[in-house]
């Protein structure tokens, strides 16, 4: 089959790599504070690039396969916009200037394809040679609904990051962010700016997105190639998407609860492919069109219900929402635990 051959793997990380490139000239030829036209053109593109690739595989894979990597595509994609909650805060937490948002991201997207690339594998090759893998994601996604509706009104703690920390206390770090570079040089030593920090940062926090996500799309297709084109195609539009939708986000007071649905779904779409293999072929899957018929109607009464809320409560915000209980955090309103520059990086 086409969609399993190394032909198909060349080209799509030729695709991915060239829209890599073309990213990173786009952002560090001219540093600049993207506005909502130029975001809402990439976004644009970007969701025409994923469309386009779902239609190429039609004819060429089969309808099934399509289908497979559109809903994929769009669990990855919703999925992802509870990452640009994070990435408010984390450029918030450490007050990076307009000009240099988009070449944060774009270095914390690129550092998240390579780990995923690699969660990945690892998953695929688990599914393979140890059948209850199918359970324990099942198990692992039932768990993560249940704590992100539990947790709906909280923000995770971007300070309490261990890899920041470390990073803060190993390097000297500058507060400057000396024209948007990663590393510069202060006083004839090298230092690290808030820059790297926030690259660290927005890397290490979608890895613990991914632990959630890859089992979440592995639910739709034990492909490995359609579950990394549809991570890569949702991930390199969130640069655009961040710049779009940054002051909708906070009106999506629901996302947190349409997002554990959508994750509760799948886990039981799960284990119920482990039961059908492992233990009585009676035993009914859930189709793949039946998923995405129930994510996109997740994802558009989420939507409307939170639209709806907040015009008849405008003072509600929305919350990324959290896995635990963070005791004595306020959300983003609030000003406790919104360190700045080096003392977010735990300097101090």
């Amino acid at each position: 089959m086409i969609i399993d051959s190394l032909g198909a793997w060349a080209v799509v990380v030729g695709i991915v790599v060239a829209l890599l490139v073309l990213d990173f000239v786009v952002a560090s030829r001219r540093p600049h504070a993207v506005g909502l036209r130029e975001a809402a053109l990439w976004s644009v593109f970007y969701i025409a690039v994923a469309i386009v690739f779902g239609l190429v595989l039609w004819p060429l894979a089969g309808a099934d396969i399509a289908t497979e990597y559109f809903a994929g595509w769009l669990v990855e994609k919703s999925l992802s916009v509870d990452n640009l909650f994070v990435f408010v805060i984390i450029m918030s937490q450490f007050a990076v200037p307009d000009e240099y948002q988009q070449k944060a991201l774009l270095f914390g997207i690129a550092a998240a394809l390579v780990m995923r690339a690699v969660l990945i594998t690892v998953g695929a090759t688990a599914i393979t040679v140890f059948s209850p893998t199918f359970l324990l994601f099942g198990l692992l996604l039932l768990w993560t609904a249940v704590q992100l509706a539990r947790h709906r009104n909280d923000d995770p703690d971007v300070g309490d990051n261990p890899l920041i920390r470390w990073v803060g206390r190993i390097f000297p770090v500058s507060d400057d962010f000396h024209g948007g570079k990663l590393v510069a040089a202060e006083n004839g030593r090298r230092v690290i700016t808030p820059l790297f920090l926030v690259f660290v940062a927005i890397g290490s926090t979608d890895l613990l997105f991914a632990l959630d996500s890859i089992p979440a799309i592995f639910g739709i297709t034990q492909h490995p190639l359609l579950v990394f084109s549809a991570n890569a195609f949702a991930l390199l539009g969130l640069r655009a998407l961040y710049f779009l939708i940054e002051g909708l986000l906070e009106r999506l007071v629901y996302l947190s609860i349409g997002l554990s649905v959508i994750l509760g779904f799948i886990g039981v779409k799960l284990i119920l492919v482990f039961l059908h293999e492992d233990v009585s072929s009676s035993i009914p899957e859930i189709p793949t069109p039946v998923s995405l018929g129930v994510i996109l109607l997740v994802l558009l009464v989420t939507v409307v219900a939170s639209l709806r809320r907040v015009r008849r409560h405008p003072e509600e915000r929305a919350h990324a929402g959290s896995l635990r209980k963070l005791p004595g955090k306020k959300d983003r309103a609030g000003t406790e635990g919104h360190g700045r520059g080096r003392r977010a990086a735990g300097d101090g």
